[in-house]
């Protein structure tokens, strides 16, 4: 159902662009407009047909990668052409609306669509505003593919044991490494990790793009990571778009624990850190190949062996399941899965409230606290407007005085 509904809005918005375009091409390209939308559309709706028939693993699901990839950025494009364009035809009919006359039949119509002057001013509008989003899209991909930025903060927690005041986390989210981010902005993210020295690192999730091979960056740069009590890793929904085995055996390899509704105890001080991981639900709803590796998050199942007198942390991908992550009796719980919209087009408002209440930075609900963090790839395009990557530096704070005093 899903793949249908996809090839619907890809079909509906291309022939709505084919529409648009004949309107302001040169008669001589006219002819060969549909040809070219097809050739770039074939490979797009072909690897995703193989993606939800699962076959996405395939040596051909492979090859037609790239070309599939083009035209989901084409189809990007057609959406910002459009838009631009219905601007200019808005513009032209509020510049010349007190000079046109009343068009009374369908080949009055054609002829005034057909207004050489008319055509000239959409081209000029139209390039004008590709340019403009030229520009934007330059100063995305500079955004994207620079430096993280580095988030720092002190949180703090009336119930916090003494013993683990100070202990300083580093939450790296949303790495997507595949086709758009490879080993060099890996190793760049292993440096400014590296700097703040953490305790703990913690990994929330959609670490590769699509495909289990693509975790050996991460591995490469990452693995055997020297955090004093550990390295924990929970998997995102881009991670169970195939099997997820060999992600968790390369994790494990290199030293990393994976919390996939389970627990691990750390000690520090004399005091006791509970780290908590939720499964992601696509665990049970591999949509895009019909695998079943889990049963999704299971708060019950993840909690079971924790002391009483342990304080409790959550890894959960998605912010939306802040609720299940919050019935483990974590106070602190880290997500990403939003990516903070990565392109948001309104200064100050962020696409990604489009899929909850929970876009990015901190929540705090009933002493109960969020972190979401922006994460570090990308998705779908090589930009971010808006939403800088992100690693986020947490240093635990007890407000509990100190016994003896």
């Amino acid at each position: 159902m899903i793949f249908f509904i996809l090839f619907a809005i890809i079909l509906a918005l291309q022939l709505l662009h084919w529409h648009v375009l004949r309107r302001i091409v040169p008669h001589g390209a006219r002819p060969w407009l549909p040809w070219l939308l097809v050739a770039i559309h074939v490979p797009l709706v072909l690897y995703f047909a193989l993606r939800f028939a699962g076959g996405v693993s395939t040596g051909f699901s492979q090859a037609l990668r790239p070309f599939a990839r083009a035209g989901f950025y084409f189809q990007a494009f057609a959406a910002v052409h459009l838009v631009i364009l219905a601007f200019a035809e808005t513009l032209w009919w509020w510049r010349f609306k007190h000079h046109l006359p009343e068009l009374e039949t369908e080949a009055e119509a054609e002829v005034e669509a057909e207004d050489p002057t008319r055509r000239a001013f959409l081209r000029k509008v139209a390039t004008a505003g590709l340019g403009v989003a030229a520009v934007g899209t330059g100063y995305g991909a500079s955004e994207a593919y620079g430096d993280a930025s580095i988030t720092r903060m002190d949180l703090s927690f009336p119930d916090l044991p003494q013993g683990l005041d100070g202990l300083k986390l580093v939450q790296l989210s949303d790495l997507h490494i595949g086709p758009m981010l490879g080993p060099p902005t890996v190793a760049r993210w292993r440096a400014l990790t590296e700097r703040e020295a953490p305790d703990l690192l913690l990994i929330t999730g959609d670490l590769v793009d699509s495909l289990p091979s693509e975790i050996a960056p991460f591995i490469e740069s990452f693995g055997h990571y020297p955090a004093p009590l550990g390295c924990f890793a929970i998997l995102g929904n881009h991670d169970y778009f195939t099997d997820p085995r060999p992600i968790w055996k390369a994790l494990e390899a290199a030293g990393y624990q994976c919390l996939e509704n389970a627990n691990q105890l750390v000690r520090r001080n004399g005091a006791l850190l509970a780290v908590i991981g939720l499964s992601d639900p696509m665990a049970r709803d591999g949509r895009f190949s019909g695998v079943h590796f889990g049963d999704g998050p299971k708060p019950d199942i993840a909690v079971k062996g924790i002391p009483d007198q342990a304080w409790r942390l959550c890894l959960s991908h998605r912010p939306s399941n802040w609720n299940l992550a919050a019935s483990t009796g974590s106070k602190l719980t880290l997500s990403g899965h939003t990516h903070g919209g990565q392109v948001n087009i309104i200064p100050g408002v962020s696409s990604a409230r489009l899929m909850g209440p929970y876009t990015d930075g901190l929540f705090e609900e009933n002493g109960f606290k969020l972190y979401v963090s922006r994460g570090l790839g990308v998705v779908g395009i090589p930009m971010r407007l808006g939403a800088p990557p992100e690693i986020v530096v947490i240093t635990l704070r007890s407000t509990k005085a100190p016994s003896g005093r």
